[in-house]
């Protein structure tokens, strides 16, 4: 055939009928949405542990009554701790380490090192037992603790306690703030991307006994009333084999740092006083910073979860600018939250300004409650508690939202991937009927 039979054959050929233009673009489009579907990589979370401290560490209040006053520290300052305690909506049953609990308080390295290995050493001890998990089927272990970084790190510590092996990959994470365990479940998200067939494994802490503050600067004193001993570990995969057995999937993670703000920045600060006394001051702004960095991050995370409903009367209100600016329903995309249990007042600001209910916040209450504020570890505490209480049904999505000194605010989106969430270690398991309870009323100090 010459080529101008050629032509004449082509320019013959019966033409595609709409109908089957149709059914060609549908074809292409399920084929190449298959293709990116086999590329992204499903984040799976298998399960976690959290420290629950034995009675011989609970601290009631009379304890810290009794600690405030043996110490010989200046009245004023006792009085002001004791005033922070009594509104902190703290129970009896919050925990310390041992070394805030002897006479004199032994802050010293070697105490630190202590508590670390005490809490690190039973969570994943804890979570390798109820996941069957051979610590040599470790890829990946990422350890956070903001205050405490001891040579060799916690880390290195895991590492030699599990015999983990030796082309395990860890990192070790500090001065990252309240925030860190997000943080460390954002970077073993960004590892498993990488790395096939992975396991890893996140453990946040933080170890008080280093960082108590014997001055007296009231902005530094804030920090001996509001933190308590505590832990988790977290086991994630890539694999897929893992997606029928795993508790939850990673859906978003958002990090927002204002750190270019100088309040943002110094509200949180570690230094020392006017006698030189190291501690870490915590700014009367710290409610307004929060709140600054929970909205930068809520606009960058809206758009990924809220239904097209509320995002367009968001933008509506925003444009309008006639009244107030409308505050999406995120419970329209939630069943359940879990805010970083910082603080009573913190809790309240958030339920605030997100709209939310008592019952939306009652894990995080309670959290503060029943273990105090465990820093990076709260929001795996608060998740507990909504496994305990029998609430996570397959197919819901929980808001983690943890702040951090620098300032950060992170959220981290997981769906549920059973029908019925297995609580075999649980740290509420033993007393959960005894939640929610009625926080008492702040009760008056006397000067004494």
């Amino acid at each position: 055939m010459n080529p101008e039979q050629l032509l004449h054959q082509l320019q013959h050929l019966p033409l595609f009928t709409t109908h089957q233009l149709i059914i060609l673009a549908t074809a292409a489009s399920l084929f190449l949405y298959h293709t990116y579907r086999r590329r992204v990589v499903a984040f799976y979370l298998l399960d976690f542990s959290c420290y629950r401290p034995p009675p011989a560490h609970r601290a009631p209040m009379a304890f810290y009554h009794e600690r405030l006053h043996l110490e010989n520290i200046h009245p004023d300052a006792t009085l002001f701790q004791l005033k922070i305690l009594e509104k902190s909506g703290f129970g009896e049953q919050t925990g310390i380490p041992e070394s805030l609990a002897r006479t004199p308080i032994q802050n010293r390295v070697s105490s630190s090192t202590e508590e670390a290995s005490t809490i690190l050493f039973q969570v994943v001890s804890n979570l390798l037992k109820t996941t069957d998990t051979n610590p040599k089927a470790i890829d990946v272990l990422i350890c956070n603790s903001s205050m405490f970084a001891p040579t060799p790190s916690l880390s290195s510590m895991v590492v030699r306690k599990f015999r983990m092996r030796s082309n395990i990959k860890t990192f070790n994470l500090s001065g990252m703030g309240c925030s860190a365990g997000i943080i460390s479940v954002g970077l073993a998200r960004d590892l498993l991307k990488v790395y096939p067939g992975c396991l890893a494994l996140v453990v946040s802490t933080e170890m008080l006994g280093l960082n108590w503050y014997t001055g007296e600067n009231k902005s530094m004193l804030l920090t001996n009333c509001l933190f308590r001993m505590g832990g988790a570990a977290i086991l994630m995969s890539n694999r897929k084999k893992d997606k029928g057995t795993s508790k939850y999937e990673l859906q978003h993670l958002v990090r927002t740092h204002r750190g270019k703000d100088g309040d943002s920045y110094s509200c949180v600060f570690q230094d020392v006083d006017e006698d030189k006394k190291v501690g870490v001051s915590i700014s009367k702004e710290i409610l307004q910073v929060a709140g600054g960095a929970l909205k930068a991050n809520v606009a960058s995370l809206g758009p990924m979860v809220l239904p097209y409903s509320e995002q367009l009367r968001y933008l509506v209100s925003l444009i309008g600018r006639k009244g107030s600016i409308y505050v999406p329903k995120f419970k329209r995309a939630f069943q359940h939250f879990c805010i970083h249990a910082g603080g009573k007042a913190v809790i309240q600001a958030i339920q605030k300004n997100l709209k939310l209910n008592d019952e939306d916040v009652e894990p995080s209450k309670m959290t503060l409650y029943r273990f105090g504020n465990t820093s990076s570890s709260s929001i795996w505490y608060e998740l507990s508690y909504v496994e305990a209480k029998g609430k996570m049904q397959k197919g819901d999505h929980v808001w983690q939202i943890a702040f951090g000194s620098g300032f950060k605010c992170c959220s981290a989106v997981w769906k549920c991937n059973q029908s019925r969430v297995i609580t075999r270690d649980n740290a509420w398991v033993d007393d959960i009927h005894l939640y929610p309870v009625a926080i008492p009323a702040t009760a008056k100090i006397s000067e004494r």
